[in-house]
């Protein structure tokens, strides 16, 4: 009987979508609380979540298939994701990067996400560098094609090494 593999490394980010609708739902509520309507742009908010759910099956398919490869692989992870996170602009905006960083700034694909989020919910004051922001959007588009490509590449694998 065959088994999709796929639907394992999906799973875990199908469950992180479900905490982010929790999130989505109580930020909707403070947003009605104090007042605070969006504009027009959170009509693209699917857009943004459709990108995220790219990167992070990207990078899921990535890590699972290197840590089916190299078992040691899974102490790394955590120190990838904190160090995802201090280089992401959630605490932050882009801005604050100096203008001639811009650009290898862009190269973490949740850059584009982010501030894509931002601007969708926040509206006035957030602003997206559209350069960074396409060059941010090529790379989750390559690490989402080449993730499934690895994925797929030695998923016939996974039964004789696991």
């Amino acid at each position: 009987m065959y088994f999709p593999r796929l639907i394992v490394p999906a799973s875990a980010v199908i469950t992180s979508f479900v905490d982010f609708l929790i999130s989505f739902v109580i930020l909707a509520g403070l947003m009605v609380w104090f007042q605070w309507w969006p504009s027009w742009r959170l009509l693209t908010l699917p857009l943004w979540v459709a990108v995220a759910f790219a990167a992070s099956m990207g990078a899921g398919l990535w890590l699972a298939s290197l840590n089916v490869q190299y078992r040691d692989f899974r102490y790394v992870v955590p120190f990838l994701v904190q160090f995802g996170l201090y280089v992401s602009p959630v605490g932050f905006s882009s801005a604050i990067v100096p203008a001639k960083w811009q650009l290898l700034y862009a190269l973490n694909p949740m850059v584009g996400v982010i501030e894509g989020f931002r601007w969708a919910i926040i509206g006035k004051g957030a602003l997206i560098n559209p350069l960074g922001f396409w060059l941010s959007m090529a790379i989750v588009a390559l690490l989402a094609i080449t993730g499934v490509r690895q994925f797929r590449r030695v998923e016939k694998r996974f039964a004789d090494v696991i």
